[in-house]
């Protein structure tokens, strides 16, 4: 791979508001070799001249469902691997091009899917994957209609569908959890409360016993890994938390107590607003049933809230959209919607640096530094004043560079 030098740049390194000025980056086997003010001397290196403009960390959607080709979750079931992979290509290809360079998908992805962008047979970002969900029966991930018997268990008595994996009691929790570490999993990810897109378990319900909870925390903790929990009751969040999960996914419902439980805590929330504000809008065209329509407008009315709630507690807060369906074309939306309660900084940290810790990745992702990965974009105007620049579908975005290849040069 031939190295790249970027000359001229304005860099925001992922954290600071002190973007330095005139400086210059050097780009060799996928990762940034120096960083200087003075100019880069280098033998057989490309020179791009950004003239000025902004560099930054590529962006990082830390929750996604590459599988989740349809807002009715029951609807996904139906539609079959092949559907659901052409979903997940042109959903992955649009986050590309929207600045997004590194994604996980906290439901659903798995090795296949991984191995296929890791060989280039689909445009896409970095994948990190959670694998199948785990849901206990009757909980958020269980996407049977009430109507139906309890029929065709597997050998191992759990049942799955293409996003989740249901397991009751201690034990069938740890061989499920190992399972998906087996599978390459990067984390482990329960339903920790009832959810918008389940037909049967209200919203306000905690799920998963103390100890079978405890038990999946310690297989990830093992691994190196962690567990994510779905929670949008302040209850859940708590419990969740208190039982050693680290990154909460959505915590809508949260309340002031409990935001300042989880800061203290150290743990991550990755509140998803996009998904919300596209459910109430479109939701009924698309197709979402009444049920969960009904839900979603609850979460609606408390979700600004909810992250202000975070925000004034200190809680590391984590970037995610969550968008299913046709509303995946939604994703640059998250940076507008959170413009409501945070500043373009704030915002712009939860996007690369924050959500790098929180894939356990400080140093190498979310951030412009020595030896971490060339995942870089160059853009006209200042996000630090205009976020809505990043909002733009990418449209302002004149380079895009994964892991040192350029995606796109329009300089």
């Amino acid at each position: 791979m031939t190295a790249i030098l970027l000359a001229n740049a304005r860099i925001f390194d992922g954290e600071s508001a002190e973007c330095a000025e005139g400086m210059h980056l050097l780009i060799e086997q996928g990762q940034i070799r120096e960083i200087s003010s003075a100019p880069i001397k280098v033998g057989n290196a490309t020179t791009i001249d950004v003239g000025g403009r902004t560099v930054m960390p590529g962006l990082i959607d830390a929750h996604i469902h590459a599988y989740g080709c349809d807002v009715n979750v029951q609807k996904i079931e139906l539609a079959g691997d092949a559907y659901r992979t052409a979903h997940a290509a042109r959903m992955l290809g649009h986050a590309l091009d929207c600045g997004f360079t590194t994604v996980r998908d906290i439901g659903g992805g798995d090795h296949s899917l991984a191995r296929a962008i890791g060989e280039g047979l689909i445009r896409a970002p970095r994948f990190y994957y959670a694998g199948k969900m785990l849901s206990m029966t009757g909980g958020h991930g269980d996407m049977r209609p009430m109507g139906e018997a309890e029929h065709e268990y597997c050998q191992c008595g759990r049942r799955s569908n293409s996003l989740c994996v249901i397991a009751d009691g201690v034990d069938t929790c740890i061989q499920a959890a190992r399972e998906q570490l087996r599978r390459g999993a990067h984390c482990i990810k329960i339903m920790g409360s009832g959810g918008v897109a389940s037909p049967t378990d209200p919203i306000w319900m905690n799920q998963f016993r103390e100890d079978e909870i405890r038990a999946i925390v310690n297989e990830t903790a093992e691994r190196r890994s962690y567990t994510a929990a779905h929670c949008h009751p302040a209850s859940a969040v708590r419990r969740c938390v208190e039982f050693g999960v680290r990154s909460i996914e959505h915590g809508t419902l949260i309340d002031d107590a409990t935001a300042a439980f989880v800061a203290d805590k150290g743990a991550f929330v990755v509140p998803t607003m996009a998904i919300i504000f596209a459910l109430i809008e479109t939701g009924r065209q698309l197709g979402f049933p009444p049920e969960s329509q009904a839900k979603a407008q609850i979460v609606y009315e408390r979700a600004l809230g909810s992250m202000d709630s975070m925000r004034k507690a200190g809680v590391r807060i984590g970037f995610g959209t969550d968008l299913l369906g046709e509303t995946y074309v939604q994703q640059c939306r998250e940076f507008s919607i959170r413009r409501e309660v945070f500043t373009p900084l704030q915002i712009l940290r939860q996007a690369t640096s924050v959500n790098a810790a929180l894939l356990q990745e400080q140093g190498r992702l979310g951030c412009i530094s020595a030896g971490a990965h060339a995942d870089l974009l160059v853009l006209d105007g200042d996000p630090l004043s205009d976020i809505e620049l990043l909002a733009a579908h990418g449209r302002h975005l004149r380079l895009i560079m994964r892991a040192g290849e350029i995606i796109r040069n329009t300089l």
